[in-house]
């Protein structure tokens, strides 16, 4: 997930949009300009103030937000961040991306985010619990099943989705289904854990056949080690057979050309929460591990990794996003002047909320898939939203990026038309 805020993240997005908007209507001028832009707008924008006593006897209280974006295609879905940067613009701007998100993978949701202002780092657990009820009775009839479905998102979880469900379900029926991300045990998906990162997968694996890329001789740099990339990082080696060469934390990054051994990478990482030290390998910047040797490139870390300074440098043939917003819109253009596929994010890292739509279908409908089922349902879902938007790019000669958002917004247009808004 991204960590950090920057105006210029609504900016590219916008961009973006507004891209694929003139292209839809260069290609049909029947098409409404004025219906198309709506889909710039979030539908609703709900600011709530959150009251908690602190052990210590005071009283604070908590700026909470939730930007419902838009609900033509389904409810509402997307996480909750409890960052003190939270605000209302950077809620807005990471709504939308999950409308567009959801529309490009074809599952019913529209896009929605928010959480609250604060560092939980700073509460004990009974103040974070009581913060995180009394934000869920704030926003009332705002979410549930089919109205608005959080999830985890920056510094939130399945216990914090636990505490959400049990407080809806104090006045709802079907309070496993008002989110998603829990534990198995408490209603959570198999599968889950590993969503994001095998979905990555999925969609490596695709790109590399459509640019005749041999796997098993193909050279991988990801930009992270967290959940995401350390999934993938683990099923790119393992089940497609490239060799993994870089890999980074926010203090640095380490590269060698005859692979990583990804066991040792993790398990020195969680003795010293770094990878520094490592042995067999070359400790450096972030930024010159981007520059370093490789066919495939996943920045799978912090928003803007990719920009104007250093898009010129980059060597991979092929970049799949693993996080949102990995790519300024000046890099962007940089790239496809260059030559380089890009994956974008809202089709490489929607793997996610796929398997949360799973959650949901299993506790709306009081069943439990196992791993395989899982697997293969999702392994559906990204092939066919990747095959999707590589059609329209090729039919129309055009970037994947504004492929996916001209499927995207065709979709969720076609969606408001269909229900009069």
């Amino acid at each position: 997930m991204n960590n950090t805020r920057n105006s210029s993240g609504a900016d590219s997005v916008t961009r973006y949009t507004l891209a694929a908007i003139e292209h839809l209507l260069e290609q049909d001028s029947a098409l409404d300009a004025d219906q198309l832009r709506l889909i710039l707008k979030p539908q609703r924008e709900i600011i709530v103030e959150v009251p908690l006593r602190k052990d210590d006897g005071q009283l604070i209280c908590v700026k909470g937000y939730r930007v419902q974006h838009n609900d033509a295609r389904g409810p509402y879905k997307g996480g909750l961040r409890y960052h003190p940067t939270v605000d209302l613009s950077e809620a807005s701007t990471l709504a939308q991306l999950m409308s567009l998100k959801t529309a490009v993978a074809d599952i019913p949701f529209g896009g929605a985010k928010g959480g609250l202002a604060i560092d939980p780092k700073q509460l004990n657990n009974r103040e974070l619990e009581t913060l995180t009820r009394n934000f869920i009775k704030a926003l009332g009839e705002n979410i549930g099943p089919h109205t608005d479905i959080p999830a985890p998102d920056l510094n939130t979880n399945g216990q914090i989705m636990e505490w959400i469900a049990d407080e809806y379900g104090k006045n709802h029926k079907d309070p496993l289904a008002v989110v998603t991300g829990k534990p198995v045990e408490s209603g959570g998906s198999l599968g889950r854990e590993e969503a994001t990162g095998r979905g990555l997968m999925i969609v490596v694996q695709k790109a590399a056949l459509e640019k005749g890329l041999d796997l098993k001789k193909a050279k991988v740099i990801l930009q992270g080690f967290g959940n995401v990339a350390s999934n993938a990082a683990r099923l790119i080696e393992k089940e497609l057979g490239a060799k993994i060469v870089g890999l980074s934390t926010s203090q640095g990054g380490v590269f060698n050309p005859d692979g990583i051994d990804l066991e040792s990478a993790q398990a020195h990482y969680l003795a010293n929460k770094t990878l520094k030290g490592l042995p067999s390998v070359t400790w450096m910047t972030n930024a010159e591990l981007l520059a370093q040797e490789c066919d495939i490139l996943i920045p799978a870390a912090m928003e803007k990794a990719i920009n104007e300074d250093n898009a010129a440098s980059i060597k991979a043939s092929i970049i799949v996003e693993a996080a949102n917003d990995a790519t300024t819109a000046e890099a962007d253009a940089i790239l496809n002047e260059r030559g380089i596929f890009v994956v974008p994010d809202i089709l490489a890292n929607a793997g996610g909320v796929v398997v949360s739509y799973f959650e949901w279908l299993q506790n709306l409908d009081r069943v439990c898939w196992d791993i395989e089922r899982v697997r293969a349902e999702l392994s559906e879902k990204m092939t066919s939203a990747y095959e999707k938007v590589s059609s329209v790019s090729r039919q129309r000669n055009i970037s994947l990026r504004l492929a996916a958002y001209v499927v995207a917004i065709e979709r969720i247009a076609a969606a408001m038309a269909e229900r009069g808004y």
